[in-house]
C-alpha cells in the first residue's frame, strides 16, 4: 500500500522546505522527498556556505587594510582549509535546523530519489535501492538546478570547477580564471581574490553582472579592476586543456585576437540547467518552456492536474527567496482548492523580486534598470546619491559605492531601485516594501530616516531625483 498524503513536495530546497512548511501549517498533510541533504543546493551548497566564505573574505579585505583604521596587524594569512571548514559548518548547523522544522511542523520525510509515475504518485528509491511508493492529491516539484558546464571541458574537481567546486577547493588557486560574470562568478572571483589569488574574469556580453543596471556595472568593474581583478568583457572562451599543473585557455578579446593562458584552475559560471531529467516528466506529459524549465501559471500549476512546480526547475529569476515565495503561493492555492476558504493565494510579481550579490562591494537592486523603464517608454526622475556624501559610510571607512532611484515622472512610482557597496544587500528590502506598497516618492520624501545610517542614502537618492538632495 502506498503511503497517502494531501501533498508531496519533491525536493527539499527553500522553494521545497517552505512549501512544505506552509502546507503542514494550513492542515494538510505533507511529505517531503529529497535524494541528498535536508536544505537543498542554497543552504547545502549555495546561498549560505558562500555567505560564509565570503564573511571570511571581508574579515581578510579589513585586516589587510587594519591602517586605515588606525590599527595594526602582522602576519596576516589565510588557512583555507579552515575557511571552508568554518563554512561547511554553518551549513551543517542550518541542515539541522531544517530537519528540526520538519519534525516540528509533522512533515514526513522520505530520503532517495523520487520519481513521478503518475498524477499524485510516486516511487522513492532510497540509498539501499529499497523503493517505496507514495501518493498525493497534489505534488510540488521543487528539484532545482545545477550548474551548466562548458561544452569543451567537462568540470572534473581538479582544475576546472563548478560551485561546488569552488567551495570545497583541494587547494588555492595561485591563478584563477572565471569563465562568467554573474552573481556567482563575481562572487567567487571576489572571494578568492581577496585570499590571494591572481583571478581573471572573462564575459561575453559587453559588461560585467549584465542584469544589472549600467551604472553599477561600470562602477564594480573599475572596483574589481582597482583590487586587482582582471576583467574581459566582449570576450569568448575556445579551447579549455589540461596540462600537468593548469589549464591552457584560448581566450577570445573584443578584438577579435586570440590568446591561450595558463591558468592554475577555471570557474565555469555560465548559468544553470534545471533538474528535470529521469523524474517522470515526460511520461506524464508536463510541458517544458523552450529552454526546458517547467512551464506554470500563476500560482505554480503545471498542464498537468494537481501537479505543480515551483523554484528553480521554472521560469526565473533563480533565487531562494523567489523560491519561497512561490512555495508559500503555490501551497496556499492547493489549500484552496483543497476547500480552505480562508487563504488568498497572490501571484508573484517579478518586478518586486530583489537580486542580491556578495562581492566586495556589495550590489543589491529591485525593480526596473533605467534603460528597461526607458525601453517600456516611461518619462523619468532619477536619483543618485554617493556614499562619499554620507558621514556612516565614511565613518564606517565604505565611502565607496552610491544608490540609484528610477521613478516615473508622471505618476511618481518608484520603478526601479540600484545599490551599491558597503550593506546594501540589507538596505535594498526598504525600497523592496516601498514597491510592493506601490509607494510614490511622496511617502519616501516624507518617511524619517535614522541618523546616522546608511539607508539614509535612500532617502537622498529619492530626493536628489526631484532636486531637493540635502547633503550634496
Amino acid at each position: 500500500m502506498a503511503d497517502s498524503y494531501d501533498v508531496i513536495v519533491l525536493g527539499s530546497g527553500p522553494g521545497g522546505y517552505v512549501s512544505a512548511i506552509r502546507c503542514a501549517q494550513l492542515g494538510l498533510k505533507t511529505a517531503i522527498v529529497e535524494r541528498e541533504r535536508l536544505g537543498g543546493i542554497c543552504l547545502n551548497w549555495g546561498c549560505i556556505p558562500t555567505k560564509a566564505l565570503l564573511r571570511s573574505a571581508e574579515i581578510m579585505h579589513y585586516m589587510q587594510h587594519a591602517k586605515d583604521f588606525g590599527l595594526k596587524a602582522k602576519e596576516i594569512e589565510a588557512d583555507l582549509e579552515a575557511v571552508v571548514k568554518r563554512s561547511r559548518g554553518v551549513a551543517d548547523q542550518l541542515n539541522r535546523g531544517v530537519t528540526g522544522l520538519m519534525k516540528k511542523n509533522k512533515i514526513a520525510v522520505h530520503m532517495g530519489t523520487g520519481k513521478l509515475t503518475a498524477p499524485g504518485k510516486m516511487t522513492v528509491t532510497d540509498a539501499d535501492g529499497k523503493t517505496s511508493e507514495l501518493q498525493a492529491k497534489h505534488i510540488i516539484i521543487a528539484v532545482g538546478a545545477r550548474a551548466r558546464e562548458f561544452p569543451s571541458a567537462k568540470a572534473d574537481g581538479e582544475r576546472i570547477w563548478t560551485y561546488r567546486h569552488a567551495m570545497t577547493p583541494k587547494e588555492m588557486p595561485s591563478k584563477l580564471l572565471v569563465i562568467g560574470s554573474g552573481a556567482i562568478g563575481i562572487e567567487f572571483a571576489s572571494f578568492y581574490n581577496d585570499m590571494g589569488a591572481d583571478v581573471t574574469v572573462v564575459e561575453m556580453m559587453d559588461r560585467i553582472v549584465p542584469v544589472e543596471d549600467a551604472d553599477v556595472s561600470t562602477f564594480l568593474q573599475k572596483a574589481l579592476t582597482k583590487q586587482g581583478i582582471t576583467i574581459k568583457t566582449k570576450a569568448s572562451v575556445g579551447a579549455i586543456e589540461k596540462s600537468g599543473k593548469g589549464v591552457k585557455v584560448a581566450i577570445k578579446d573584443k578584438d577579435g585576437k586570440e590568446e591561450t593562458t595558463e591558468f592554475s584552475h577555471v570557474i565555469v559560471a555560465i548559468g544553470i540547467v534545471p533538474n528535470v531529467e529521469n523524474i517522470g516528466l515526460e511520461e506524464l506529459k508536463i510541458e517544458p518552456d523552450q529552454r526546458n524549465f517547467i512551464k506554470i501559471d500563476e500560482l505554480g500549476r503545471t498542464n498537468v492536474k494537481g501537479m505543480w512546480a515551483i523554484g528553480d526547475c521554472v521560469e526565473g529569476p533563480w533565487l531562494a527567496h523567489k523560491a519561497s515565495h512561490e512555495g508559500v503561493t503555490a501551497a496556499e492555492a492547493i489549500a484552496k482548492e483543497l476547500g480552505n476558504k480562508d487563504v488568498h493565494p497572490h501571484p508573484l510579481d517579478r518586478n518586486n523580486i530583489p537580486g542580491c550579490t556578495y562581492c566586495h562591494p556589495q550590489i543589491a537592486s529591485v525593480g526596473m534598470t533605467e534603460a528597461k523603464a526607458k525601453e517600456a517608454g516611461y518619462e523619468l526622475k532619477v536619483g543618485n546619491f554617493p556614499f562619499i556624501g554620507n558621514g556612516k559610510a565614511i565613518a564606517l571607512g565604505e565611502p565607496e559605492g552610491f544608490i540609484k532611484t528610477v521613478f516615473d515622472a508622471k505618476t511618481g512610482e518608484l520603478l526601479g531601485a540600484h545599490m551599491i557597496g558597503a550593506e546594501v544587500t540589507e538596505l535594498i528590502q526598504g525600497y523592496v516594501v516601498g514597491k510592493t506598497l506601490e509607494t510614490t516618492e511622496a511617502e519616501l520624501m516624507n518617511t524619517i530616516f535614522p541618523h546616522p545610517t546608511l539607508s539614509e542614502m535612500m532617502h537622498e537618492s529619492v530626493l536628489a531625483a526631484y532636486g531637493r538632495v540635502v547633503h550634496m
